[in-house]
């Protein structure tokens, strides 16, 4: 027996040590094991499937892919983590039936899913049986979508068909110089259109950040980005029948924020940014935002106001005067959707001229995209507060968690306009030919203006037709989202039976 133990001891040691670190650092990257140490707690891993092997290419134990489970703040996460040391954690059968079996266990135990991509895709080797093995985790991934946390993890190449499975889950992290995540390769693309183009430029952590909206978060390196992870992970519910994770009350319903007064310029058109906002209103100023470089003109953020986890969807006056076009309404109607599925309490803050006119927008669906957020809203059934600082005109002001769309609870600064456009606007469409028969058009427009602002826009409009709750000293919004939260914490609507909608994609 103790022959068979030590023979046993030394077999697994030497599969945990693999084929050692320096071929991974001289990419630049961490080994799988490496990654696990920092994601998760100390001495918590339970791993599965250690000596499992595959059919064809990765003749080694794991075949390139490190499952089990642990925790992260004391809570249980499932996890996986590519080997790129074993055939480059390329996917065959043997890979994807560990993951498979991963993902079942997450999806029954209630628990957090991550997964540690840095693979070169499907093993060449074992053809249409590697295939499956990806259908496997799409399947898994949209029977566990809105029922338990996801969350992708691109740490080296992510090509072809595995691109999909980050693309199904909700939240993508990547990083810098070493991520890459695309459909069809360089050399594909060379020969398809001729245009030669790097890893970095064709789907690089920039790229997804930046530009296609596909990654989530982006880091300058892993440390930084697992880190996050762990505070991402903070603060979620382990499923959608728990609550967020809450750490007490802080006081916010009494706390009053002086500097909220001086943030905000009261003239509609000049800008400020709305981060400032934020920061006075959660606890402790701290806030995780998502998709910071992508479709800027809206921001949404996780934080806590009073100990609790909400959802932060605000216009940001900073990038086109807080517009809604067609990204920023895909960005803020998923992350709706997402808070709405597992139970986050939602705050939006507007100050919206409008949706952005124009052509370009018109032809790339401001319609369609518009109507996803329009959509989230209205089926979201979670504890809704709007706040309106200044500016709230036309379908942007509906759209925004207005009272029309099922907001619980609505509340104004004294700064607020809200009407169908500007007043100079709105005079210049009811007045179009008095303006145009007047000897002084700029005087008469001026006065008309004024009288249209008092009778239509003035703070206290809306709030005289039920339409606003109430309007609040700007001082007071911390305390007053945290009372208003409080006060609906235990809403229960039950939505209509259907088996679904069928929502504008």
């Amino acid at each position: 027996m103790d022959r068979l133990r030590e023979q046993h001891f030394r077999t697994r040691a030497r599969i945990i040590e693999g084929n050692g670190p320096a071929r991974q650092h001289a990419l630049g990257k961490l080994t799988a094991r490496e990654r696990l140490a920092l994601l998760l707690d100390d001495g918590v891993f339970v791993e599965l499937d250690l000596y499992r092997r595959g059919k064809e290419g990765a003749q080694e134990a794991t075949d390139g892919v490190i499952t089990g489970s642990g925790e992260i703040g004391g809570r249980r996460v499932f996890v996986y983590a590519q080997d790129f040391t074993i055939a480059g954690g390329s996917l065959g059968e043997a890979h994807a039936a560990k993951i498979h079996k991963l993902m079942d266990l997450a999806l029954d135990a209630g628990a957090p899913l991550i997964g540690l991509n840095d693979s070169g895709g499907a093993r060449i080797q074992e053809g249409v049986m590697a295939l499956d093995g990806y259908g496997g985790i799409f399947y898994r991934n949209v029977q566990a979508s809105g029922v338990i946390p996801q969350i992708s993890v691109i740490l080296g190449p992510c090509a072809g068909g595995a691109a999909y499975s980050p693309a199904l889950t909700d939240f993508t992290f990547m990083v810098r110089d070493t991520a890459q995540m695309y459909l069809t390769g360089p050399d594909v693309v060379e020969a398809v259109s001729g245009k030669r183009v790097t890893h970095a430029e064709l789907g690089g952590a920039e790229v997804h950040g930046s530009r296609s909206g596909v990654a989530t978060f982006v880091h300058d390196d892993e440390v930084g980005c697992l880190d996050e992870v762990r505070y991402l992970v903070s603060l979620l519910p382990a499923n959608n029948l728990e609550r967020p994770p809450s750490t007490g009350a802080t006081g916010a319903v009494s706390d009053e924020r002086p500097r909220l007064a001086e943030l905000v310029p009261v003239e509609p058109n000049l800008p400020y940014d709305m981060r400032h906002v934020i920061a006075e209103i959660v606890d402790d100023g701290e806030f995780l935002e998502l998709h910071e470089d992508w479709a800027g003109n809206v921001l949404c953020v996780f934080a806590r106001i009073d100990g609790e986890v909400v959802g932060v969807v605000a216009n940001q006056p900073l990038v086109l005067a807080g517009v809604l076009d067609a990204a920023a309404a895909q960005k803020a109607a998923r992350f709706v959707r997402f808070c709405d599925a597992f139970g986050i309490p939602l705050v939006t803050l507007v100050d919206v001229p409008g949706f952005l006119p124009g052509v370009e927008q018109e032809h790339a669906g401001i319609i369609r995209h518009g109507a996803k957020l329009l959509y989230a809203y209205c089926e979201a059934t979670v504890p809704r507060v709007q706040v309106i600082l200044r500016k709230a005109y036309g379908g942007a002001y509906i759209v925004m968690d207005s009272r029309s769309i099922g907001a619980d609870l609505s509340l104004a600064w004294p700064t607020n306009e809200i009407a169908v456009m500007g007043a100079t606007g709105a005079v210049n469409v009811i007045h179009r030919k008095e303006l145009a028969a007047a000897a002084d058009p700029d005087r008469l427009r001026e006065d008309l203006t004024d009288a249209y602002t008092r009778r239509l826009m003035h703070p206290h409009y809306s709030a005289e037709r039920g339409l606003v709750d109430d309007v609040i000293d700007p001082v007071r919004t911390r305390s007053a989202i945290a009372s208003g939260l409080a006060m609906i914490r235990t809403k229960r609507r039950v939505p209509p039976r259907r088996k679904h909608g069928n929502g504008p994609l």
